[in-house]
């Protein structure tokens, strides 16, 4: 609630917020933290700035109006769209840590490397040939995209 009116880059700061609940889940399923629940933190965070400018891209004039300070409004698309770019692959390179670690496998592996790639293809789709449907397919799409990863991982870990 307060970081929204002060800085555009109030979706970053934010997503630690967002991403407190795998950390949560992770102490309660396992009696306590390691090293390892900073995968699916880190998953979380990395991921909502893309999110969250995609969707600020479709809704950049409620924000102008209301005065908050979302990347669109103060930065411009172009910025945003650069942004989301570079935050994705920053997220998808971190997505294949657990597997360079041996943390987890093929599976997730295998899962994260596809919807990497589909997640990097639309956010470049984005910045290419910036439309209001390519923001709300890349919006819609990166939800999935988590759902499916958390998955793939639970998948691995059972499997």
């Amino acid at each position: 609630m307060w970081l929204k009116p002060l800085t555009p880059q109030n979706i970053v700061i934010g997503g630690a917020a967002g991403a407190m609940p795998p950390l949560v889940g992770w102490a309660a399923a396992t009696g306590g933290l390691s090293i390892d629940a900073l995968y699916p933190f880190g998953i979380v965070f990395l991921w909502t700035p893309p999110h969250f400018w995609a969707l600020s891209l479709l809704i950049k004039d409620d924000y102008a109006r209301t005065g908050v300070p979302m990347l669109p409004v103060v930065r411009g698309e172009a910025v945003t769209r650069r942004q989301i770019l570079a935050y994705t692959l920053i997220l998808v390179a971190f997505t294949l840590m657990p597997v360079a670690t041996g943390f987890l496998g093929a599976i997730y592996a295998v899962a994260a490397a596809l919807l990497g790639g589909g997640f990097i293809a639309l956010a470049v789709r984005l910045l290419r040939r910036p439309s209001r449907r390519a923001a709300l397919r890349l919006y819609l799409s990166s939800l999935a995209y988590l759902a499916l990863l958390f998955c793939a991982m639970a998948a691995d870990r059972v499997i």
